[in-house]
C-alpha cells in the first residue's frame, strides 16, 4: 500500500513539483492540499487546526509547503502543531517535512551549517524562525532550510531573473554582486523533500540545501544572460543599482499592487533593496550534512540554464 503524504501548500512553486514527484513515486500517492478548490485539490485551511485535524486524520506523512506573509507563516505553524496534538490526534503524529529558508541566518556571513546561531533580521525571516521554534517539539521533524530555489519556472529565481537580464536592468553587478548565490536546484530540493519522507528519522533535524560551489550573483547573471541572448551583459553600476533599489523598486511595486486589484495588469518586477543586500552578503551555506543523509548530486547550474532558457523559448 502506498503512503498517502498531505501535501499543504500545494498550489504554490515547490508544493506543485513535491505534488507532481510524489505522483510518480512508486511507494506514495500526494494529497494535494490548498485553501482553494481545484481539481485533484483537497480544501484545507493550513492555518486553522480543525481543517488541518480533518486533512491528518488519513494521511501517513506531511509536507508543509505554505508560503506567504509573515503572519500566514506563524499562524500556519501554530495550527499544524496544534492539529497534531489534539487530543483526538492519533498517538504517534505522522513524519513532517517543514519548508523553511536559508532566512533564518539572518546576516550571518561565513560558511553557515545547521548548528549556526538562528538570527533573522528580516519579517519573513523572523516569521520562519518562529515557526522552526514552534514546530521542534515534533517527534519526527525535518526542517529543510534552502537557499535560492531555481529551476522549473521558479518564480523568484529564474523567470524574474530573466526577466530583469532581458531588460537590461541587471547583469554585472561588480562588488555589489559578489555574493554567493547558495543557489538549488527545485529537482534537488523535491528529492530531498521525498527522502525525508520515505526514510523519516526520529526527532528534529534541519537541514541547508545549496549546491556545493554554488556561484557568486555575477556568475549566475552573466552566464543567463548569455544563454538568454541578453547580450551585451549589461554593466549595472552602483548609482543605477541605487536608483532601482530605492526609488524605482517602490513606484514599481505599488503599481504591482493596483495592477492586480484593476485585474490582472502587468507591470515590470520591482527590484526591492533586501534583494541587493542578498546579493552581495558573504554567506555559502553548508549542505554537507543534506549530501549524505539524502544522497544528493547536485544538478549543474549551468546546464540547468540551458534547460531553463530553452522551456521559457516556448520551443
Amino acid at each position: 500500500m502506498k503512503a498517502r503524504i498531505l501535501v499543504l501548500g500545494a498550489t504554490g512553486y515547490v508544493g506543485r513539483h513535491l505534488v507532481k514527484a510524489l505522483g510518480r513515486a512508486d511507494w506514495a500517492e500526494p494529497v494535494a492540499a490548498s485553501r482553494r478548490e481545484g481539481s485533484g485539490l483537497r480544501r484545507v485551511d493550513a492555518t486553522d487546526p480543525a481543517s488541518l485535524a480533518a486533512a491528518l486524520a488519513d494521511v501517513d506523512g506531511v509536507v508543509n509547503c505554505v508560503a506567504g506573509a509573515p503572519a500566514a507563516i506563524i499562524a500556519n505553524a501554530r495550527a499544524l502543531l496544534a492539529a497534531l496534538e489534539a487530543p483526538h490526534a492519533r498517538v504517534a503524529p505522522p513524519p513532517v517535512v517543514h519548508f523553511s529558508s536559508m532566512a533564518v541566518y539572518g546576516a550571518a556571513e561565513g560558511r553557515i551549517d545547521e548548528e549556526a546561531a538562528l538570527d533573522a533580521v528580516s519579517p519573513y525571516g523572523r516569521a520562519k524562525q518562529e515557526a522552526e521554534q514552534c514546530l521542534a517539539v515534533l517527534p519526527a521533524l525535518t526542517l529543510l532550510r534552502p537557499g535560492c530555489v531555481y529551476g522549473g519556472g521558479s518564480p523568484q529565481w529564474s523567470v524574474r531573473i530573466a526577466q530583469l537580464l532581458r531588460a537590461g536592468r541587471l547583469g554585472d553587478l561588480g562588488a555589489a554582486g559578489d555574493g554567493c548565490s547558495n543557489l538549488v536546484h527545485i529537482d534537488d530540493v523535491v528529492q530531498a523533500a521525498l527522502a525525508a519522507l520515505h526514510t523519516p528519522l526520529s526527532g528534529a533535524r534541519a537541514y541547508n540545501l545549496a549546491m556545493a560551489d554554488a556561484p557568486r550573483w555575477n556568475e549566475y547573471f552573466v552566464a543567463y544572460a548569455r544563454i538568454l541572448g541578453a547580450t551585451p551583459v549589461e554593466r549595472i553600476g552602483a548609482r543605477r543599482l541605487a536608483f532601482e533599489t530605492k526609488v524605482l523598486a517602490p513606484a514599481l511595486k505599488i503599481a504591482e499592487i493596483a495592477g492586480r486589484k484593476l485585474g490582472g495588469v502587468r507591470v515590470p518586477p520591482p527590484l526591492p533593496p533586501s534583494l541587493a543586500r542578498l546579493w552581495q552578503q558573504d554567506i555559502r551555506l553548508d549542505a554537507r550534512r543534506a549530501e549524505e543523509t539524502f544522497g544528493l548530486a547536485w544538478r549543474p547550474w549551468r546546464t540547468a540554464l540551458q534547460a531553463e532558457a530553452f522551456a521559457s523559448s516556448g520551443v
